[in-house]
């Protein structure tokens, strides 16, 4: 009888778990489904599921129509410039809070955890106001430097780095090792797969990154790959075969990087101790 529950319970699972699989799959599917349409297939009623034909000039077509390696381009130097900015005060501020002891640390780093609750969108008008007085505004500086830093980075950061006990950093002291060697040639290797996870995170929110780089760019030349997707909106209406097609162009990259190093996103954050 137990043998018989234990069998039921893991084919229950087995079906919940290939449904929310499907569910979470399914408008990936449409997408892809309604790249390869003839635009007189894509709004009918009832749905259809499969083209008649396979148009796959739907690219091409999605290709040539907005200035794509420029936008590429940018969309690959924002993610750059993003990453390294933020991997680097990540480090200094999660070691300095985990590692090194000054007055009223936690008070401070209380406080920094705190501004998490201020929801991102109340931050782009005083961001948009500050890069404009610096005259800032439709360069790659932009861009880039309101998101060279992030809470959450630093606290999953800080996170690890206190795992990790403090007779480390005393024997390297007593060596003679400073801040800055310690952290890269002891905490820094120990903590690789939280780097990493944190890393890859700020690479796919970069790249898919919308309504700031709409914000803080003027011309097409510092358009961002996201921002592109305005080209298939026009007054006659939506190119949704075409918008799909450039769609699926924009989200491939980060979607092969994340299922070739998805492990280390899961190792970095079990390391931390959270859970969800």
């Amino acid at each position: 009888m137990d043998k018989l529950r234990r069998r039921f319970a893991k084919g229950a699972t087995y079906v919940i778990l290939f449904a929310g699989a499907a569910f979470i799959l399914l408008p990936f599917v449409w997408m892809i489904l309604t790249s390869l349409k003839p635009a007189n297939e894509v709004l009918l009623m009832p749905p259809k599921w499969l083209p008649s034909r396979f148009q796959w000039e739907n690219y091409v077509t999605a290709f040539q129509s907005a200035p794509f390696v420029r936008y590429f381009c940018n969309s690959v130097i924002v993610t750059v410039l993003i990453t390294a900015g933020e991997l680097l005060t990540t480090l200094l501020a999660a070691f300095a809070f985990a590692q090194i002891p000054f007055r009223g640390k936690q008070a401070v780093f209380l406080l920094l955890v705190a501004t998490m609750m201020v929801p991102s969108d109340i931050l782009i008008i005083p961001n948009f106001v500050t890069l404009a007085n610096f005259g800032w505004i439709d360069t790659y500086k932009a861009l880039a430097l309101p998101w060279c830093a992030s809470v959450f980075s630093i606290f999953l950061l800080r996170q690890q780095f206190a795992s990790i006990p403090q007779d480390y950093y005393k024997a390297a002291r007593m060596d003679g090792c400073r801040d800055l060697r310690y952290l890269f040639t002891i905490l820094v290797p120990m903590s690789r797969p939280t780097i990493v996870s944190i890393a890859l995170l700020k690479i796919i929110n970069s790249w898919n990154a919308y309504l700031w780089p709409l914000i803080a760019t003027n011309s097409n030349e510092m358009r961002t790959l996201p921002v592109g997707l305005a080209f298939f909106s026009t007054e006659a209406g939506v190119k949704y075969n075409t918008l799909m097609a450039f769609s699926l162009m924009i989200i491939l990259p980060t979607l092969i990087v994340y299922l070739l190093t998805q492990k280390y996103i899961i190792q970095g954050v079990s390391k931390t101790g959270l859970k969800g």
